[in-house]
């Protein structure tokens, strides 16, 4: 057995955070920037909140901001993943699903090793 730990403190925030978007979720964040066209794309952070300790934070912003690592996910959808958050979100695949009338962007995060009841927060 082996026992595999996560120190958020030694984590390279200059290394690319490897975050990934679905066809799915490309195409709602799409809809949502023809919207807005000043919005320039996507910001993922995340905050301490929720009973398992962190929850997402996504946003629709003009610009990155200082130390946004920016993904261009497609030609048109920009993903700026905030520098405190890349330890958390390293190889996360954003989604969006839809199931009867209700939709959601939902967050495949391997890092996740325990996640709340009602989805909302998570921790590592």
């Amino acid at each position: 057995m082996t026992t595999e730990t996560f120190d958020p403190k030694s984590f390279d925030p200059t290394a690319a955070p490897s975050v990934s978007m679905t066809d799915a979720a490309i195409t709602h964040v799409r809809k949502q920037l023809v919207k807005n066209p000043q919005m320039q794309g996507i910001r993922l952070g995340v905050k301490k909140s929720g009973c398992s300790g962190f929850k997402y934070d996504i946003e629709f912003v003009e610009q990155a901001s200082d130390g946004d690592i920016t993904i261009a996910v497609a030609d048109d959808v920009k993903l700026f993943v905030a520098a405190d958050a890349s330890a958390f979100v390293k190889g996360t695949e954003i989604d969006f699903t839809k199931e009867g009338l209700n939709s959601t962007i939902k967050f495949n995060n391997p890092n996740a090793k325990d996640l709340c009841g009602c989805g909302e927060s998570f921790n590592v």
